[in-house]
């Protein structure tokens, strides 16, 4: 599909929903001061001024500003580039999400233009292709490495360390601890070290601490509510976008494991006090909060628990951040990836200064080196292959606990998760792109991968 689709602006976009990395994009009320996009850039297809569609709600943007000025990688004795772009969607009438405006650098400037759909081919599409680089730097570091492995490693840390064996939240979650620490010592060792695949070609690795940089940016926007799917959806905006299936398939998800959490804690847990009481819940929260969002109560994470559902819902975005959201931005990346015009690791040349003197050839002196490519490739390879023996969501092959309603519970949300798979398969036969990655078929249990 990529390899005849990538080009378009019909597919650019809906990467942005559907692609690897569906956490960019946002509704957009108003247009941010460093992106002077002229309000009469012709009409939307026509349907009106980008005024009157912005208050119409049809307006979304994504900023990668979290790229400005990261210092960028050099391979094969050359200078790489790495662009901090602002994208402009319109959601059209036959309900598209199409690109309408790039711009690659964060301050407007004569020598930083901003590309529209109307411009020559190769400025458009190498517009594009530096904002398809930028979602690599962004999704690899942010929305995969530090939201999924990371934080699943925190977890996973702080349950080890604080919770024993026999008790009810141990049970619960150590299957879904599952390989991450293993998973992501190799990360440590064959990836991000100074050695590693991503180290050496990707445009924000580097000497030059690229990824540190980034990695701790991205911390700043880690909060609870972004980490919440239905909360998440709700603060960008996009409860109503149609055809995004991360979405769809996502809140299903994450009411099931929901209604799951809830039968097994409501079991051990009767009363609120029973929550306050608990010294292991406690500590493992507190673990959590001052070594994964190190103390800061900005990010809206519990310092500790105070009721029955607070617990539930922390304990439901834990499950679906090492599950469903790591499947959703991992699962995908080999598709995406693996027709490197679609998702460059890195960039040798800058971006066009002025329009109309792009050309073919000056794309294919942008596109990285062949062995910078073979590199990529190779690695999303490897980490979108299934393992031999995977565990899938809400399989629970080592039978933690003995008593009679939590075996239920966990039949019932076993009967849920097949019921969802069935409508996802349904949907996906009427699609021209399917979207397999959260069908609870192919979801992991566990970042192990």
């Amino acid at each position: 599909h990529v390899h005849g689709l990538w080009k378009t602006d019909y597919f650019f976009g809906y990467q942005f929903l559907n692609g690897v990395n569906p956490m960019m994009i946002r509704r957009c009320m108003a247009l941010p001061d460093n992106f002077p996009v002229p309000d009469n850039m012709g009409l939307l297809d026509g349907q009106g001024s980008l005024d009157e569609e912005m208050k119409k709600g049809n307006i979304f943007l994504c900023d990668y500003k979290i790229l400005d000025g990261v210092p960028t990688n050099v391979i094969n004795g050359k200078k790489q580039y790495l662009m901090a772009p602002l994208v402009l969607l319109h959601k059209t009438q036959d309900r598209k999400m199409m690109p309408i405006a790039i711009q690659l650098k964060q301050k407007p400037a004569e020598d930083n233009p901003i590309f529209f759909p109307t411009d020559s081919e190769y400025d458009w599409l190498l517009a594009k292709i530096f904002v398809r680089s930028a979602d690599f730097s962004v999704h690899q570091l942010n929305a995969h490495l530090l939201r999924t492995h990371l934080l699943a490693e925190v977890f996973a840390v702080s349950l080890l360390r604080n919770v024993p064996m026999v008790h009810p939240l141990y049970k619960l979650l150590i299957p879904h601890t599952r390989y991450t620490l293993h998973i992501n010592v190799l990360a440590r060792q064959s990836l991000i070290s100074p050695d590693g695949a991503f180290t050496k070609f990707a445009a924000s690795g580097g000497e030059e601490e690229g990824l540190f940089t980034i990695l701790r940016r991205s911390l700043s926007s880690l909060t609870y509510s972004s980490l919440c799917i239905p909360d998440d959806i709700a603060e960008r905006g996009l409860e109503d976008v149609p055809n995004f299936y991360y979405k769809e398939d996502g809140i299903k998800l994450w009411e099931a494991i929901q209604n799951f959490v809830k039968g097994i804690l409501k079991y051990y847990y009767k009363t609120d006090c029973d929550v306050e009481n608990d010294p292991e819940l406690q500590n493992w929260i507190g673990d959590i909060f001052e070594h994964g969002f190190l103390s800061q109560s900005s990010t809206g994470i519990p310092q500790k628990f105070t009721t029955v559902d607070e617990l539930i819902k922390f304990v439901t975005m834990v499950i679906f951040t090492c599950s469903a959201q790591h499947a959703a931005v991992n699962s995908g990346q080999y598709d995406y990836g693996s027709w490197m015009p679609n998702t460059p690791t890195s960039l040798q040349l800058p971006p066009p200064t002025k329009k109309g003197e792009a050309t073919e050839e000056t794309m294919l002196a942008t596109f990285p080196d062949v062995n910078t490519t073979v590199q990529g490739m190779d690695t999303m390879f490897l980490l979108t292959k299934q393992s031999s023996d995977s565990v899938l969501l809400g399989q629970y092959p080592e039978e933690h606990f003995t008593e009679k309603i939590p075996r239920e519970k966990i039949k019932e949300f076993q009967g849920n998760l097949e019921v969802l798979s069935m409508g996802i398969n349904v949907r996906n036969r009427m699609l021209k792109v399917p979207y397999t990655y959260m069908d609870p078929k192919k979801v992991e249990n566990s970042v192990a991968i």
